[in-house]
Parts: structure tokens; C-alpha cells; sequence
């Protein structure tokens, strides 16, 4: 605690002509490089001043013109320079030197800024989480390791720190994503005045112990092929549903507006063949039905017909109830083909109309035409 307490008196600025009442800010990077600036159009009016600086300890110092401006709109804002030992004084003049504006004499090692953690690794193990990086070559007790990871559903960074060089975190779910981000923080006031810390290492993505290359990878894309053949199934499915729809439609509309048939195509020999004389054609078809039907008789009904009225003629008794029909036209155009068709009708005591003649049927009947 008493060396503690001596580098913090050590530290506070020694100045002269009351000059030290100035903001400025001091970092050492890693004990390698000084960084100081100041707020050049704030404190000195847009006036270009000069920097001095020396790592001598004693009456007899060595000042340093500073060879590495910091600019802020060509003015003059700060100094980068080497650092070279323990103890530095700094000295802020106006532009050609002779005139000291600022004095301050301090610690640099109570300043420092520390780099990035080299080779951080993550080992899992289930839910749980190892972080650790190398350790630092010198001060690794005035070092602390800080862990920070959110999902992609947090909004705010959850922090974890531990001494360096390792820090465990649990309680990761295996379905999410996770951002891993980790630095270094030097311990204030042990080590610093200024609570500094190390620039963020590269952000990596995890999920389950598996390394992404981004969160939005935890959604497994689709394969082209996988993509073609749910485009062609959709496809399908709309085609069969519009099928449906439409043979549903065309029935709705047909019950609706049920179509009206065109007369010429059934009736098309009556204009055609005949000019449309009705009874000219009505005869033909007539005769045409007739023959039409003969034809498709069954040989075994018209030969058992042919029998009978063979063993009719034999007989010397009429058949029962036998009638002779002949048509007109048929003597007319000496059709003796059409006057001699016999035709067994089925027995019937029923009327039946052809021709426009009205025949009446009983059990033993035979129709000549």
C-alpha cells in the first residue's frame, strides 16, 4: 500500500505559473508508445502550439520536439512519441517554443492501455464455456480477463470477468446463437489512475460448441434442389386445385345455363337429303329404323318364325288370327322385297302404332309388311 500510495502522489502533475489546470489525455500502449492530446480549439483558440517531452529525471533534462502531430483541422491536437522510460514530463509552448503553456510531470506506467488477448480458445462442454487467452509477457497480476455474449434475441451485452488468463460462463441454451466478444481490463487503482482496457477481440460466433461464421447460419439453408422441388409441388397443388375449381364451375354454370342443343347436327339428312320435306323424310326413316332392326334380330327368333308359319301353310286350318299388311307405297313402287319381310312381333293384347298405322296385338300374331 505504501508504494501504491507513492506512485499515485508521484503521478499528479508538478506544474509551473499555475499552468496544469489543463485537460489532457495520457495513454501508454502497453508500455511501448506515449499518446498525449488535447483539445487544441477549446483550450487555446485556435492558436497552433508545440509539444515537448523527456523521460530524464533530474535538473539536467533533454526536452524532445514532438515528430508526430495529431491534427484536428490543421491544428495542432496531440503527440504520439516512444516511450523510454518510467517518469515523463511533458511541456505544451506556444507555436515558435518560447513560451511554456503547459507543465505536467508523471508516471507513464500508471497509464497504460494493454492490447488485445493473443489466442483466445473456447472449449465447451455442454452448456458451459471456457474462455482463455496467452498470458502477457510482464504485470499479468494487474490484468483481468472480461467475457461478454449475447444472442441473437438479447439487446444488451451479459458481462462475466475473472483473473487473466481464463474466464467459465454457464447456462448456454443449444438451440441459440451466441456472440463472443473478450478483452483485457487493467485493475484500477492497483495498476492504473485510468481505467483502461484492451481493444475487443474479433467477435466470433457459437451455437451447441459449433463455430459459425454468423448467427443468421444457425437457419439451415435450403438445398437448389430442396428450393426446385417445392416450387414444382406448389406448382402442382395450384394446378390440381384449379382443376377442381373449374370442373366444380362447369358444372355449377351447366345447371345454371344449361346448354341448348343446335338442331341442324341430328336433323342434318333432313336439310341436306331432302331439302326439309318432312314426310319425305319421315317415310325414309321409318323404313330405314325398320331395316335397321331387322337386321340386328337374333337368327334363332326369325328361324323359329320362318318354322312356324312353314308348318302353318301345311295345315289346312288357318293360323289363328293372321293379317297381311302392305304398304301403300310399296305396291306403288313394286317394292316386293319390302312387302314380303315377315317379322315375328311378341304377343301382346296391346295396340301398336307404326307407319301411322295402329296394329293390334294378341298371343298368336304375325305381321307381314
Amino acid at each position: 500500500m505504501v508504494f501504491i500510495l507513492g506512485n499515485l502522489v508521484a503521478s499528479q502533475s508538478q506544474s509551473s505559473g499555475g499552468k496544469d489546470a489543463i485537460n489532457i489525455t495520457i495513454i501508454n500502449f502497453n508500455k511501448e508508445k506515449m499518446q498525449i492530446t488535447w483539445a487544441t480549439r477549446e483550450l487555446f483558440h485556435n492558436e497552433n502550439v508545440s509539444f515537448f517531452y523527456t523521460f530524464g529525471e533530474g535538473k539536467h533534462k533533454v526536452w524532445k520536439p514532438c515528430t508526430a502531430y495529431l491534427l484536428d483541422q490543421d491544428y495542432n491536437s496531440g503527440c504520439l512519441f516512444k516511450r523510454e522510460g518510467p517518469t515523463l514530463a511533458i511541456s505544451i509552448r506556444n507555436s515558435n517554443g518560447s513560451e511554456e503553456l503547459f507543465f505536467k510531470q508523471l508516471k507513464s506506467d500508471f497509464y497504460i492501455k494493454p492490447n488485445p488477448p493473443e489466442n483466445v480458445t473456447f472449449f465447451w462442454e455442454e452448456d458451459t464455456v471456457t474462455v482463455s487467452c496467452d498470458k502477457p509477457e510482464r504485470n499479468v497480476h494487474c490484468l483481468r480477463l472480461e467475457l461478454q455474449y449475447k444472442s441473437k434475441f438479447d439487446k444488451e451485452w451479459q458481462s462475466r470477468t475473472a483473473k487473466c488468463c481464463s474466464v467459465r460462463e454457464q447456462g448456454f441454451d443449444p438451440r441459440k446463437c451466441y456472440s463472443f466478444r473478450v478483452r483485457l481490463n487493467r485493475r484500477v487503482p492497483q495498476c492504473n489512475v485510468v481505467n483502461y482496457s484492451s481493444d475487443w477481440e474479433a467477435e466470433t460466433f457459437w451455437m451447441n460448441g459449433t463455430l459459425l461464421d454468423s448467427c443468421d447460419d444457425d437457419l439451415t439453408p435450403q438445398s437448389e434442389t430442396e428450393i426446385v422441388l417445392s416450387c414444382s409441388l406448389a406448382i402442382l397443388l395450384m394446378m390440381l386445385i384449379l382443376s377442381i375449381l373449374l370442373c366444380k364451375w362447369q358444372r355449377v354454370w351447366t345447371s345454371v345455363l344449361p346448354a341448348i342443343p343446335d338442331p341442324k347436327y341430328p336433323f342434318a339428312d333432313l336439310f341436306n337429303d331432302h331439302n326439309g320435306n318432312l314426310q319425305e323424310w319421315l317415310d325414309k326413316s321409318d323404313h330405314m329404323m325398320l331395316q335397321t332392326k331387322l337386321e340386328y334380330e337374333d337368327p334363332e327368333s326369325i328361324t323359329e318364325a320362318e318354322s312356324q308359319r312353314e308348318d302353318g301353310k301345311n295345315s289346312e286350318k288357318p293360323g289363328p288370327l293372321e293379317k297381311i299388311f302392305t304398304f301403300p307405297g310399296a305396291v306403288e313402287n313394286n317394292d316386293s322385297k319390302a312387302a314380303e319381310i315377315a317379322y315375328l312381333i311378341p304377343t301382346s293384347n296391346a295396340t301398336a302404332p307404326f307407319a301411322g298405322f295402329n296394329i293390334l296385338m294378341n298371343d298368336d300374331m304375325y305381321v307381314m309388311l
